[in-house]
């Protein structure tokens, strides 16, 4: 049973000047431990499809199973890393990456234990009681991202987590972030415009189209090596013939 499925799904707004058409006949599924990149054209309904499988919107038709249920709003740990790490600077980055375990009341003894292990495993423990500020770009996602694993979500999606990074940072953020989630053995959903991002680290790419966003193709990602990280795949012969693959589509459909 793939952990998540999305049924025919559609989504449109409504305001007073009408109805906006956003997500259009969608149907995927993602199996556990996969890392799904979704791409397409600037304001195609890419943030929009997060926020119908976080459950933060309802879709007007279809349905999306988490383990075979629809009914998983109130019973499943879906984490959501957004562009911007919202950490704050008024607590150290301990606190900061406890924040969703105290909201939750789940700040116990194992789950301190974790964090504290994830903080020595990624480089961010003897920074714990500094602040933010203190922290380069990288490492305040590297933070957000402890933050987020640490309340051991089923489903990880992450909306343009990088963009807000200057490119060398990036780079790096990327392999973090992938050898992290490959580590903790995490399912992902990654929505990017960064089409070498997306080869890079994905198993399967989500082509949308224009807005309202249709699945025009899903393209599988294999390289020889697939313990590669995601810098070492980009110097790897499959990575150009993928990306010229995905440009193509995205030039065909967009």
């Amino acid at each position: 049973m793939p952990l998540l499925e999305l049924d025919h799904v559609s989504y449109s707004y409504h305001s007073k000047s009408g109805e906006t058409y956003a997500v259009s006949d969608i149907s995927f599924q993602v199996e556990k431990g996969e890392f799904i990149a979704v791409t397409g054209p600037s304001g195609c309904g890419k943030s929009t499809l997060l926020s119908l499988i976080a459950g933060l919107i309802s879709p007007n038709e279809g349905t999306i199973r988490l383990n075979g249920s629809s009914q998983y709003k109130e019973t499943t740990n879906i984490g959501y890393m957004l562009q911007k790490d919202h950490l704050f600077e008024w607590r150290s980055v301990y606190r900061n990456v406890v924040l969703g375990l105290e909201i939750q009341h789940k700040l116990n003894e194992t789950a301190a234990a974790h964090v504290q292990k994830m903080l020595e495993t990624y480089g961010l423990a003897r920074f714990a009681d500094a602040r933010p500020s203190e922290l380069s770009g990288g490492m305040r996602q590297r933070a957000a991202l402890i933050r987020t694993l640490a309340l051991d979500p089923e489903l990880l999606l992450l909306d343009e987590p990088f963009s807000a990074l200057d490119f060398q940072t990036r780079l790096s953020v990327c392999d973090d972030v992938a050898s992290i989630l490959r580590k903790e053995k995490k399912t992902a959903i990654l929505v990017t415009h960064d089409l070498s991002e997306a080869v890079s680290m994905a198993d399967r790419i989500l082509v949308l189209s224009d807005r309202p966003a249709h699945l025009h193709q899903i393209l599988e990602i294999h390289y020889d090596k697939p313990d590669m990280t995601p810098l070492e795949k980009r110097s790897a012969p499959e990575f150009q013939k993928y990306f010229n693959l995905l440009w193509k589509e995205l030039n065909t459909h967009g």
